[in-house]
């Protein structure tokens, strides 16, 4: 069963590319929203949008997702509002590029802590109450990254095989509580993730792209369904399915030419 109106939802990342359209949809359905980002000045734009065009209650609370205490700082802000929140949306998350012994290792430590930290302590801290209510939804941004290694992008796609992983083990523990949790899956998707992880010029990006609106329109129907896991277009579950069969030997160099320059 899904939902219809009136839930609150928290959404990271939400700024720009599939967050910023997630929320344009949860907005356009009568949801009130409080959203998430490191830039203040871009969520104030993307709250005024909102609420002019849909009449609903948006709150912005800046939060760099890379500081330790980022995470419980959100969910204090969002109590002391007196928000209850019914739907988590663990968007936020960056990727970068390039040999893993020459990457800048405090990147990979943010990254670690943006991708993993901060939505495992998001979806501790605000599940309980979703139990206790007996209704809540929980959406991870996972990636078809995460059913394969992923040779010059390693840390990443280790980060969303953990995603993809704890998502579909909490699905699992919350039957019948009236909460799910789900993991979304898109493939190459035309967002600014592209400049931060500057892969625009890898042939991983230059097919089978999609527009973050369309990977947005997937995420929020599926997880107000309770999909355990949502795969953004058939390509991208095609290839999902092979590489779910596909020995890693044998994956591993496809992977590597995807993520190599011409």
């Amino acid at each position: 069963m899904g939902y219809t109106g009136g839930m609150t939802a928290l959404i990271t990342g939400a700024s720009v590319g599939i967050g910023r359209d997630l929320a344009r949809l949860f907005a356009a359905n009568g949801h009130a929203l409080v959203i998430s980002a490191r830039n203040q000045q871009q969520l104030d734009a993307v709250a005024q949008e909102l609420r002019d065009q849909h009449k609903v209650r948006v709150e912005v609370i800046a939060k760099d997702l890379a500081r330790p205490n980022a995470a419980a700082e959100l969910v204090e802000q969002i109590r002391a509002a007196n928000l209850a929140v019914d739907c988590l949306v663990n968007n936020a998350g960056f990727g970068t590029h390039g040999p893993f012994h020459e990457a800048d290792v405090q990147s990979q430590l943010d990254m670690l802590q943006v991708n993993v930290v901060a939505l495992t302590q998001l979806t501790r801290l605000l599940l309980p109450d979703m139990v206790q209510r007996r209704a809540g939804r929980v959406m991870n941004l996972a990636s078809t990254a995460a059913f394969q290694p992923g040779p010059s992008m390693a840390v990443y796609y280790a980060t969303k095989s953990y995603v993809l992983s704890f998502s579909e083990a909490l699905w699992y523990e919350l039957k019948g509580s009236g909460v799910t949790v789900t993991a979304v899956c898109p493939g190459p998707t035309i967002t600014e993730f592209h400049l931060r992880a500057k892969v625009q010029h890898l042939p991983v990006f230059r097919h089978n792209t999609m527009r973050s609106q369309d990977v947005a329109r997937m995420a929020y129907r599926d997880t107000l369904r309770g999909k355990r896991v949502a795969v953004s277009g058939l390509a991208n579950w095609i290839l999902v399915t092979l590489s779910s069969h596909t020995p890693h030997f044998l994956s591993l160099p496809v992977v590597k030419k995807l993520h190599t320059s011409r």
